[in-house]
């Protein structure tokens, strides 16, 4: 009877040893120690052990030495993570955890905080070189972050004055213009555009103003032009309006020079850059100039129809007219007229061009129509 009892409780209690073993090896456990940022144990600290295969949450602090410890863990993979007055402050992804053994996740503030301020240096560290690293070599890589960061935030004032002087050019605020463009100039005095920019808007300015206050700003404006070529010399542009502002200023010389420079820099614009001169020259009435000007537009683009038009009509001015009111044009004078209106024959200068040949063709047709005619022989 015994032994029949006994055949029947052995598999029993083999059944019950299986589901203890099976029911053990469910379960697992994870430890580690955590380090304040002044390298010492930190106690307090909350560790978050998020399970990332399925849905499940637990969470431990660390004690009095820093140590951490949480068991009848399911098995699986984890996301764990060190939280400090509520602030996440390091984690380790995807740990998994295995039946027998601890697995072991410990957490350095120091060493993290070191990483993450060589990053804002831009310094990429390893976690083995952040832990080697003296407190001297962290305080230049903190020194490094500091400066960059004091940088960028120039850099945001620079660019706010930059795009607010722009924005009053495109409203012709003149005078918020310069005062955008001065404060960037404060911010960072090597930004040549910022020069060039405040220059443009003095002259523009100079234009409303007249006598001392006129002469004050144009001063100003060649005085912003020469700093940007100081900073960028190969820029033709600003040769371009650094001349323009010399020859309303009334130094042709001076101007003329910076407007070949341009055009040196700049070949394929040197035609737009001797037209301008000769524009200015026009207005200022130094015709002999211009008409110099308007002949090197052409030669540096054959293809510039105002500068024809130009010539044309400085030629004209230069015909001869009798005591009877016969006009007699210089050579050349219709051809350039022509050309413009080959190259535009709907341009602005059009019909102007067109009057004018046809006036000069009407006075050669009178020249011939009033000579005497050759008595024929019989």
């Amino acid at each position: 009877m015994a032994r029949s009892l006994w055949r029947n409780i052995f598999p029993v209690t083999g059944l019950l040893l299986l589901f203890a073993a099976a029911s053990f090896a469910q379960t697992s456990s994870l430890e580690g120690d955590v380090k304040g940022e002044d390298g010492k144990p930190l106690a307090g600290a909350l560790i978050k052990l998020e399970r990332k295969d399925i849905k499940g949450n637990y969470q431990v602090k660390t004690n009095k030495k820093g140590h951490w410890f949480h068991a009848g863990l399911p098995l699986g993979t984890y996301k764990v993570s060190c939280e400090v007055g509520g602030k996440v402050m390091d984690f380790v992804d995807n740990v998994r955890t295995k039946f027998g053994d601890t697995e072991k996740v410990d957490f350095n503030l120091a060493e993290m905080k070191a990483r993450q301020v060589a990053a804002q240096a831009g310094v990429a560290l390893t976690q083995e070189q952040a832990r080697q690293m003296t407190p001297e070599q962290r305080r230049q890589i903190e020194e490094t972050t500091k400066k960059r960061q004091e940088q960028l935030s120039k850099n945001k004032g620079l660019n706010d004055a930059f795009n607010a002087g722009m924005e009053a050019m495109r409203a012709k605020n003149w005078d918020l213009a310069i005062e955008s463009f001065t404060k960037g100039a404060e911010i960072d005095p090597k930004q040549h555009v910022l020069y060039a920019n405040m220059a443009e808007a003095q002259m523009q300015l100079s234009g409303t103003k007249t006598g001392a206050d006129q002469q004050t700003l144009v001063a100003k404006a060649l005085e912003n032009y020469l700093k940007a070529l100081e900073l960028k010399p190969d820029d033709s542009a600003y040769h371009n309006n650094y001349g323009l502002a010399l020859a309303k200023n009334g130094k042709y010389p001076e101007a003329q020079a910076e407007l070949a420079k341009a055009a040196e820099l700049d070949r394929p614009n040197a035609g737009r850059y001797f037209f301008n001169l000769g524009a200015i020259l026009v207005n200022t009435g130094k015709g002999d100039e211009a008409f110099e000007a308007f002949k090197k537009a052409i030669e540096a683009d054959p293809n510039y129809a105002d500068a024809h038009y130009q010539v044309g009509v400085f030629l004209l001015s230069k015909a001869a007219i009798s005591a009877d009111g016969k006009v007699t044009p210089v050579a050349g004078t219709v051809e350039a007229f022509q050309k413009y209106l080959e190259l535009k024959p709907t341009g602005p200068y059009a019909e102007s061009a067109k009057g004018s040949i046809q006036a000069l063709s009407i006075s050669v047709e009178t020249q011939f129509s009033t000579r005497p005619a050759k008595k024929s022989k019989k």
